[in-house]
């Protein structure tokens, strides 16, 4: 296998680069590693962090041949930024490539979301300054769902991204969100040309939703990000935060998956990564990892399962066999536009 062109001599592990797979990410130049690192974590959205240890991680990573990172202001509201340009101090530029986002910012409802041309701007320059770098590989919309309209994304935020990208402070546009219905069309109507989706906890071994989409995706030449293979939290041993959008009957359900796990001293999350990787279409993986031993429980997942892990692992899949509904599309959404409304009080919105 030809190394990647991230590798650094003297600096990756070469054994460890050798083992990693890349693909090529759509219609980019970019050849992402088939696991990539995702800092939500980074932050207190996913609970307690430290510092060091996530600067320990993400070397950890990198040298592993991990060479994709995915972050955003939105994610602790621009902690996980700061703290992720202080992890990649010391580290070659070459070595990884890097996605941030624009659009989802706050913890207000009122001032969460801001897709406009003048935030737009202001939001790369901000970002660029935490992550202390000049440019990024990939500027995405954030959670385009929530734009008051698919046309401010489509006339104003994406060719002010564009702009961003001629001036040389982005090199690709993407864009994220949970409808993958919402993805496709935007790619469909834009006159822009969109390089990646990431599309978050719609191909897991609960919901296999992107499935139905991936053949158009590919027609169009995007490379698709598959991000949040254990469900924000679900899909693991530790659970959820009080935060996540489930319905009940989900969580009672993956509840029940990490109880037979942790009887037979397996983690679920492991489980859960297995199944993401084995899917066909995603270029990438993306999983959320602030500690060395959640990095090296998914970078084991490349020797595969156990015995023990594949008959947990099938046992598990039965069980999400019997869900009647998968998802929680337009949950969030509607929450978030009563709220706007004042018809609910102001809670979570966290992802």
């Amino acid at each position: 296998m030809d190394l990647p062109e991230t590798y650094i001599p003297g600096f990756h592990d070469e054994k460890s680069v050798r083992k990693m797979s890349y693909r090529k990410l759509g219609n980019t130049d970019i050849h992402v590693s088939m696991i990539s690192l995702g800092t939500g974590g980074f932050s207190y959205f996913y609970g307690d962090f430290d510092i060091e240890e996530c600067k320990k991680t993400v070397h950890q990573a990198i040298i592993n041949g991990i060479n994709f990172i995915d972050t955003g202001p939105w994610y602790g509201h621009g902690v996980a930024e700061e703290i992720l340009g202080k992890c990649l101090e010391g580290i070659p530029r070459k070595a990884y490539y890097l996605a941030t986002k624009v659009g989802r910012y706050e913890k207000n409802p009122k001032l969460m979301f801001d897709f406009s041309s003048k935030k737009t701007l202001e939001s790369i320059d901000a970002s660029l300054r935490r992550l202390k770098l000049s440019y990024v590989d990939i500027l995405q919309v954030h959670d385009i769902e929530f734009a008051p309209n698919m046309e401010i994304i489509l006339t104003e935020t994406l060719p002010t991204i564009a702009d961003i990208i001629e001036s040389g402070k982005a090199r690709y546009i993407g864009i994220t969100g949970y409808p993958v219905s919402t993805l496709v069309e935007c790619i469909e109507k834009s006159p822009i040309p969109i390089s990646t989706v990431l599309s978050y906890c719609r191909l897991t071994m609960i919901d296999g939703t992107l499935k139905d989409f991936i053949s158009v995706l590919k027609k169009n030449g995007v490379g698709i990000i598959n991000a949040a293979a254990n469900s924000m939290g679900l899909l693991s041993n530790f659970g959820p935060q009080d935060w996540h959008p489930a319905s009940q009957e989900i969580k009672n359900i993956c509840s029940q998956a990490r109880d037979l796990c942790k009887q037979n001293d397996v983690e679920l999350g492991k489980l859960a990564v297995y199944y993401s990787l084995q899917q066909k279409g995603p270029d990438t993986v993306l999983i959320g990892m602030n500690t060395r031993k959640l990095l090296q429980y998914n970078l084991n997942v490349l020797n595969g399962l156990t015995s023990q892990e594949k008959e947990i692992y099938d046992k598990v899949l039965k069980m999400f066999g019997e869900l009647s509904v998968i998802h929680w599309e337009k949950v969030e959404l509607e929450q978030y536009w009563q709220t706007l409304r004042g018809e609910r009080n102001s809670t979570g919105f966290f992802k």
